[in-house]
């Protein structure tokens, strides 16, 4: 009786493990379909507006779970000297995992490229949604990706705290 029971307990548990990987990694991920003129859109200098840039492969998920869960790949054909010129820099650009299956984003490689200066991050949308930005990287060899990622303001306010004179004031469900 005991070696039944056991028995039952690991595929139990194996069914579970397995349920649980699937829906982190493929069920709640939907593709993206491009509409060729706002998918990628970085924030300008002079108008502080988020404004379409030039992109050619586009490439994204997006899970309804989760506002951190958008990944996106892409090229351009617009060099580093023109962007940096243009589009307002984002510092603290830290690319998030995607699923293994969305391979054309390597958060590793996208990381490894922007603190080696071969990529280059840039704002795509402030506050897409409360407390979180889009930030767009650019490798010198075009290469392009996108990601949502938590800011100052959001950090604070997800933690339970009350948002700082300098951030927008929070939709109610945020607290």
């Amino acid at each position: 009786m005991g070696k039944i029971l056991t028995i039952a307990i690991v595929v139990c548990a194996l069914v579970a493990g397995g349920g649980m990987y699937y829906l982190q990694v493929y069920a709640f991920y939907d593709e993206v379909a491009a509409d060729g003129h706002t998918d990628v859109q970085i924030t300008s200098l002079i108008t502080g507006m988020p404004e379409p840039v030039l992109y050619d492969d586009f490439r994204a998920i997006d899970a309804t779970s989760s506002p951190i869960r958008y990944r996106a790949c892409f090229t351009t054909s617009m060099n580093h000297a023109m962007l940096t010129e243009t589009y307002v820099s984002y510092d603290k650009a830290e690319p998030l995992v995607a699923p293994g299956w969305f391979d054309c984003f390597d958060a590793k490689a996208v990381g490894a490229a922007l603190e080696e200066g071969r990529a280059l991050a840039f704002l795509g949308t402030e506050n897409i949604e409360y407390g979180i930005d889009r930030i767009v990287a650019i490798h010198e060899d075009g290469r392009g990706w996108v990601w949502h990622q938590i800011n100052r303001c959001g950090a604070i306010v997800f933690d339970g705290r009350h948002a700082p004179d300098d951030c927008p004031t929070p939709p109610a469900s945020v607290y």
